[in-house]
């Protein structure tokens, strides 16, 4: 396979998912036999051009050295930081470093990652000048909150997409976002809007609602219904 067609997943899991209310952090979570982090490596290992993948952990990390990836493919551990941005920086640089013209990075907490949503969504960006990422259509209603709860407008939903994982951009274009822009700046909720404040628009492809975010308690119990029947 050539360089060009290669592509190092980086996947951000430094987080301590403080909205779940667990004990440990989500993405070690058990579902459907394994640990959440271990099913997302599985999901990024169904397209072949995914050579490396390049995990960003605390550096005291006491749950990532217990885990066992059944991977064909080099895993190497990073230090994450403080910020989701932080993270991806070093494993994007980690990626760069390494010679990867691409990056396709995916949330740790997204176990339910199609090979279908995985291969349209490389075949989009690397064929783009910019690159892509999946997204969904917004189909409910939305309001804005005002005072105590109490609904200030509804939002018109017309062209408004849910971003979702993996996004896919060429490494050196994410690193010189970050750098611009750097790693604590809260605008940046994911490498998406690092592109976009470059003044790039990147590609949307819808991706499945299926390819949740395990974020609030009750979604691990979707995911596993979702992983088990995928099984």
């Amino acid at each position: 396979m050539s360089q060009n067609n290669s592509v190092a997943a980086v996947v951000p899991a430094a987080g301590v998912g403080q909205r779940m209310q667990s004990t440990q952090p989500k993405q070690y979570l058990r579902l459907a036999g394994a640990t959440v982090l271990e099913q997302t490596v599985k999901a990024l290992l169904q397209d072949p051009r995914i050579a490396h993948i390049y995990i960003a952990t605390s550096a005291t990390d006491p749950f990532f050295p217990k885990l066992s990836f059944a991977s064909d493919r080099p895993i190497t551990r990073v230090d994450g930081g403080a910020t989701r941005a932080a993270s991806v920086q070093s494993g994007v640089a980690a990626a760069h470093a390494a010679g990867f013209t691409w990056v396709a990075v995916h949330d740790a907490a997204r176990p339910c990652l199609t090979a279908q949503e995985l291969t349209t969504v490389l075949d989009e960006a690397l064929a783009d000048d910019v690159g892509a990422l999946l997204a969904l259509p917004v189909a409910d209603t939305l309001k804005r909150e005002g005072d105590n709860l109490r609904v200030q407008a509804t939002v018109a939903r017309e062209q408004l997409w849910q971003a979702l994982t993996p996004q896919v951009f060429r490494s050196e274009a994410l690193l010189n976002g970050f750098a611009q822009l750097g790693v604590d700046n809260p605008q940046l909720t994911d490498e998406a809007s690092v592109i976009e404040a470059l003044g790039q628009q990147p590609k949307l492809v819808q991706g499945k609602r299926s390819n949740i975010k395990i974020t609030l308690p009750g979604d691990e119990q979707l995911a596993q219904l979702w992983l088990t029947a995928k099984s």
